[in-house]
């Protein structure tokens, strides 16, 4: 697998108004705070994405961003295998909140959430929490911990989450159809307007 380009913080931010930025994370997260400009296509939904963003690279770069940078690198992958050229931004969201710039944050009737990786500690530690207090009960339950702890240990050695793949099909982690839709629509429109020759005076900052 080609590893995608990297732009760190201070590059993406000079470059911005010449990309295209997608942000893959859930809906809850993107309601939390983005990079200015970002359209919310979350991963589990990149497939349908596809033609619109393929479109996109054709008139200009896409930077793909995330929370810290592993869900980047999975959209870039399945881009790169469709023929979608793509960057990744280095220590996603996180990385450009901890050097100081500028998070967007949508309309407020928006859904905030944690992030992922919040959540998945959360449940983590929940379910731990509850197999070593019903093991006082019945010793049996131990293993539910133990088995935490054993999937926590896999997703380090093989860089994948299932449980994040789980909470993200929760409702409050995934995108209203029609939500989905404007943005694709959004998309679409941005291509257009870069495709249009230089001088007839479009603006696409808004």
């Amino acid at each position: 697998m080609t590893t995608p380009v990297a732009l760190d913080t201070d590059q993406a931010r000079t470059r911005l108004p010449q990309l295209t930025v997608v942000d893959v994370r859930t809906p809850g997260e993107y309601a939390s705070g983005h990079l200015p400009g970002a359209l919310n296509i979350p991963l589990d939904q990149l497939r349908r994405a596809l033609p619109a963003l393929r479109e996109a690279a054709d008139q200009g770069e896409l930077l793909v961003v995330c929370a810290s940078g592993a869900r980047s690198e999975s959209a870039c992958s399945v881009l790169a295998e469709n023929g979608v050229p793509a960057m990744i931004l280095t220590g996603g969201t996180q990385g450009w909140r901890d050097r100081g710039h500028e998070l967007h944050q949508p309309a407020p009737r928006a859904r905030a959430t944690w992030s992922m990786e919040r959540q998945v500690r959360f449940t983590a530690g929940g379910i731990v929490l509850a197999g070593l207090g019903l093991g006082l009960l019945r010793p049996t339950w131990r293993l539910l911990s133990a088995g935490v702890a054993g999937g926590l240990v896999f997703s380090a050695v093989s860089d994948t989450c299932g449980m994040a793949n789980l909470l993200a099909r929760l409702p409050h982690n995934r995108p209203v159809p029609a939500d989905l839709d404007a943005t694709l629509a959004v998309l679409a429109q941005r291509s257009r307007e870069r495709a249009e020759p230089v001088g007839l005076g479009t603006d696409i900052s808004a």
